[in-house]
């Protein structure tokens, strides 16, 4: 019996790191886009996690800081796999970029690959991947009028205030929108018993996140350790960054550049590059620390960077797990999830529609991936494929 089950599980864990891995050879487009791989991928095809649970740990992501998408697929792992599924899945769709961007820096002086074609073919794709992901999340979480307008008031504020905290704080709203209007919604799911993180280990992490966010400044203020100085600046950006991985390229600009750990041109270089990769863009620190110190501090970097959003994901989660199945809290977590809506069809505007789609033959080529993803059940890996081609050939005429 326990060897069938050990067998079952090993089984479990190796399906998340090849899933999470080809996601994340193939997920480009940003955050936005991800989520939209993600909901394809886990909810639609596996149905390794119900829509409402996928909504409810979107919104969660959405209040922490970090990379959200990467947030996401932690979770999902954990949802699959305990804790060792979520690293395994955190691992799986972080470690090509991480890859790409490391060999990248040990390798080149400068690129252009923002202009190229086949780059261009890209964002068409996370376009028709996203939309489809909307879609499919819409009819399921704006069912009523009531969801629907909180959907678009969501997608207003979004679009209309452009400030770091406005999802945040819609989110807030829409979740208190939906306590008095649904006050007395039951619970379709609330037996949770056998979640795989315990309250207990959720604190440590907490706590353990708040710990080093204090003492690795003042640690790094009294010595002149140079891997020390690293990892305290990847940590603070990666803990303080709200909105996800474009706004963390600007802020470790600011980090790194005034500071002469790396001159304005190679930043460039590996910001261009990090645009072109799949995954999360949060590897850009990767790139960062392959060019102060190689291989080493592409490690360091990396681990520093995503280590908040680890502790923070696994830190919130059971508690996040226990409110949602909560009567009284499930007519909140309806306004969320609709909230949630909104801010995914205003993000699919700006950056992904406004970066993307140009002109008509943009937009007829979206739409043929949409109808090849949607109508016809494509995989999104040949969507991707697809893209990159349609993309190069686009650009050659």
């Amino acid at each position: 019996m326990n060897k069938t089950k050990s067998a079952k599980d090993l089984k479990t864990l190796l399906k998340i790191l090849l899933v999470s891995t080809r996601l994340g050879l193939t997920s480009f487009g940003g955050p936005i886009a991800h989520l939209g791989y993600f909901h394809e991928e886990y909810v639609r095809k596996r149905k390794w996690i119900a829509e409402d649970k996928y909504a409810d740990l979107v919104a969660l992501a959405q209040f922490l800081p970090g990379p959200a998408s990467s947030q996401v697929g932690i979770g999902i792992g954990v949802y699959r796999g305990g804790l060792l599924g979520g690293l395994l899945a955190f691992i799986g769709f972080t470690l090509p970029s991480v890859i790409a961007l490391t060999i990248f820096a040990l390798i080149s002086q400068g690129t252009e690959l923002g202009q190229s074609g086949w780059i261009h073919g890209l964002k068409l794709v996370a376009v028709a991947v996203v939309a489809h992901a909307i879609v499919g999340m819409a009819k399921n979480l704006t069912p009523d009028l009531p969801r629907k307008a909180m959907a678009l008031a969501a997608l207003a504020c979004v679009l209309l205030w452009q400030n770091t905290l406005a999802q945040v704080l819609v989110i807030a709203a829409a979740g208190l929108a939906g306590f008095i209007l649904y006050k007395h919604q039951q619970s379709t799911d609330l037996n949770e018993k056998d979640f795989p993180l315990s309250r207990r280990f959720a604190s440590i992490c907490l706590i353990l996140f708040f710990a080093l966010l204090i003492l690795l400044p003042i640690a790094n203020k009294m010595t002149d350790v140079k891997w020390l100085a690293m990892f305290d600046s990847f940590y603070r950006s990666g803990s303080l960054v709200f909105g996800g991985g474009h706004v963390v390229l600007p802020l470790l600009e600011k980090e790194f550049v005034p500071s002469g750990w790396l001159d304005k041109e190679a930043f460039l270089a590996g910001y261009g590059a990090t645009q072109a990769m799949p995954g999360p863009l949060f590897t850009f620190a990767s790139y960062i620390g392959a060019v102060i110190d190689g291989w080493k501090g592409a490690l360091l970097a990396t681990a520093a960077i995503f280590l908040p959003a680890f502790l923070l994901i696994l830190g919130t989660l059971p508690f996040w797990n226990s409110l949602r199945n909560n009567p009284k809290i499930r007519g909140a977590v309806l306004g969320v999830n609709a909230g949630v809506v909104g801010i995914l069809i205003a993000a699919f505007y700006d950056p992904i529609w406004k970066s993307s789609v140009f002109n008509a033959s943009d937009f007829v080529f979206a739409a043929v991936l949409y109808s090849l993803l949607a109508y016809w059940e494509m995989p999104p890996w040949v969507i991707v494929v697809l893209g990159a081609i349609g993309g190069a050939v686009l650009a050659a005429f």
